[in-house]
């Protein structure tokens, strides 16, 4: 099972960035979709979460309206548009699945893959 990440670069302060996922050995259909990222210093933080089977999604709050997350179950890809880009942003940027996964809030512990990162960096 392999989720491999891509997209990432440095760009400007306002500039728009497209990460997307690429899922391989897993019935990519049944797995809830997420994205977590790691901003120096601090701890892997959830950004985005898309389910299962509803396309539900969920946005932490630092990125509503900037962000979103979609996926293509024809293709076994998760994507992540980022919008309006901050340097509060810069981060590695990690995506997750989780079997049955919900568009709702979830927790570092419920993911069951992880992507290696791919790391976003906003120049101010």
């Amino acid at each position: 099972v392999q989720l491999q990440a891509s997209g990432g670069g440095l760009v400007h302060a306002g500039a728009s960035l497209r990460l997307s996922c690429a899922a391989s050995e897993l019935t990519f259909g049944n797995y809830g979709m997420a994205w977590f990222r790691r901003i120096p210093g601090k701890e892997r933080e959830l950004v985005a979460t898309i389910g299962w089977r509803d396309g539900l999604s969920y946005y932490v709050e630092s990125v509503k309206g900037r962000f979103t997350i979609s996926r293509d179950n024809a293709k076994n890809m998760a994507y992540l548009q980022m919008n309006a880009l901050t340097h509060e942003d810069t981060a590695v940027y990690y995506c997750a699945a989780r079997k049955w996964g919900s568009g709702k809030s979830w927790l570092r512990s419920w993911v069951n893959v992880w992507g290696q990162g791919t790391q976003v960096t906003v120049s101010s």
